[in-house]
């Protein structure tokens, strides 16, 4: 899917590369089951690195625009409910995303132990669920709705605004 809205496409584009890592954390977990992933894997080591980058830039910067630029864009156009709705998910998101990414960024460090492994399976399985269906409620009703309502200068301005605050 493309947007003409570059806010938009940014922002798809994050949610695209949000699922690969959801799927790869989804992978991991169900590899290991019944044992602890070996973090000296290359491939573990990346994802759980990424993990603690990503989510935490997901439940920080990404959701701190939406809620701060997009959803006041929107209620001021006289639609607040959408943008209140996903703020109450990026609220049931933001913990579990930051536990993941501490618990990912310890096990890079020093490797996993049962106990950690058990809660950093519990937690990804949540967040990976929450972060699935909340990516695809905007992709289906956000995006599409800012991409037609955004005039030109002020998608100008928020899609700066964005990239300057990465």
């Amino acid at each position: 899917m493309t947007f003409s809205n570059r806010v938009s496409q940014v922002l798809h584009e994050e949610h695209r590369a949000t699922v690969a890592l959801m799927e790869r954390l989804e992978n991991l977990m169900a590899r290991h089951q019944r044992g602890l992933p070996d973090v000296a894997d290359r491939a573990v080591a990346q994802l759980l690195s990424e993990l603690a980058i990503a989510v935490e830039a997901d439940v920080e910067h990404h959701f701190g625009f939406e809620e701060k630029r997009l959803f006041a864009f929107l209620e001021e156009m006289g639609d607040a409910a959408i943008g209140a709705h996903l703020t109450d998910e990026h609220e049931a998101i933001r913990p579990v995303g930051r536990r993941v990414a501490a618990l990912a960024r310890e096990a890079a460090a020093g490797g996993f132990d049962a106990a950690r492994w058990e809660e950093f399976r519990r937690l990804g399985q949540e967040l990976c669920e929450r972060m699935l269906m909340h990516v695809q409620k905007e992709e289906m009703a956000l995006l599409p709705l800012l991409d037609e309502a955004m005039d030109a200068e002020t998608e100008a301005r928020l899609h700066q605004e964005y990239l300057e605050s990465a």
